[in-house]
């Protein structure tokens, strides 16, 4: 009987390290999977941010497309041209880069 308790216990503690190695991998899964690539894309969108200059065909959190017309460095608002003569005023951080510029049309 108490070889089955000490066989019981034996396996619970060799259990326990293979509880932490198996979150210790899960963990370095989601990193190289999920948080890593999450990071090197945030960092393009704020080099983009960065690199904002006027005449540059852009689209903002909302969807809207336009060409940038006005930067304010000083208060990271950028103006964009939405429509002849119609233009908006947005934040630096909800500009991102167009990414139908570069489709060619027949």
């Amino acid at each position: 009987m108490t070889t089955l308790v000490l066989a019981a216990q034996q396996s619970a503690q060799g259990g326990g390290m293979s509880m932490i190695i198996m979150m210790v991998a899960l963990f370095a899964i989601m990193y190289f999977f999920m948080i890593r690539p999450q990071q090197k894309k945030q960092k393009e969108i704020q080099k983009f941010q960065n690199a904002l200059q006027e005449g540059m065909q852009v689209v903002t959190g909302g969807g809207i497309y336009g060409i940038v017309k006005k930067i304010d460095l000083v208060n990271g608002i950028v103006e964009i041209e939405i429509a002849r003569g119609v233009v908006i005023r947005v934040d630096k951080g909800y500009v991102f880069k167009d990414s139908t510029s570069n489709v060619q049309t027949k």
